[in-house]
């Protein structure tokens, strides 16, 4: 039995071979509607000013309320505060809070949500070691490392970094689109894929052709597996 627990938080990972999926950098409504309506798993909204998807509380409650059950909603922060977080998850009523930044293993597990940490791919990065570290994560999402930005790069990593046996959860991100994602669940078999500007015509705006695609590479790979 894995040491973390799954980011779905009706089964274990264990019992749950599908590949989920999240769609990060939700800003309207239409957009996560539409992601619903194809199937996809979680939505991520962005409480991050600097970033060009960053949404208000106020609008990202909205969409939350909006939708169907069984969705859940992922709240990315970097190196936030932690009243201004617990202020953000308490408004929005979010699922799972994404740490996106320096945070701490203690700042992590003060969350008043299951949480997952961010890991960003930098040389030399030991990431058993920091699946030790932040053992009360559900999940560890790995990202492309850049030096200023902390994330949405928009590229992808050197997948084989991760390693094939592993005992946690891990969910892929950095430069996924329809195009490569095929590729990159055939080396690395992660729990989720995370995408982001990978389904979209402008920043912060979902194509829906482009997601439509993306869930039917995973399906089709799934199948042919």
């Amino acid at each position: 039995m894995p040491r973390f627990r799954s980011l779905d938080l009706m089964a274990e990972m264990s019992s749950c071979p599908r590949t989920r999926i999240k769609f990060c950098g939700i800003t309207r409504l239409i957009d996560a509607l539409s992601a619903v309506e194809l199937g996809v798993d979680a939505l991520g909204f962005v409480f991050y000013q600097a970033s060009p998807r960053w949404i208000t509380p106020q609008v990202a409650r909205e969409i939350v309320r909006a939708l169907p059950p069984f969705v859940s909603t992922v709240g990315l922060f970097v190196n936030a505060p932690l009243a201004e977080l617990r202020e953000i998850v308490a408004t929005t009523g979010i699922d799972v809070v994404q740490f996106h930044g320096r945070e701490t293993a203690a700042e992590c597990a003060a969350s008043p949500r299951p949480y997952v940490k961010v890991v960003r791919m930098e040389p030399g990065l030991d990431l058993p070691a920091l699946a030790t570290t932040y053992r009360t994560a559900r999940a560890l999402l790995v990202d492309t490392y850049d030096p200023v930005l902390p994330g949405g790069t928009g590229r992808v990593f050197d997948w084989s970094r991760i390693p094939a046996s592993r005992d946690f959860p891990v969910i892929l991100a950095g430069g996924l689109s329809a195009a490569n994602v095929a590729e990159a669940l055939s080396i690395v078999r992660p729990y989720a894929v995370d995408v982001s500007g990978g389904i979209e015509s402008s920043k912060g705006i979902k194509d829906p052709v482009k997601m439509q695609a993306f869930i039917t590479e995973v399906k089709n790979f799934e199948r042919d597996a």
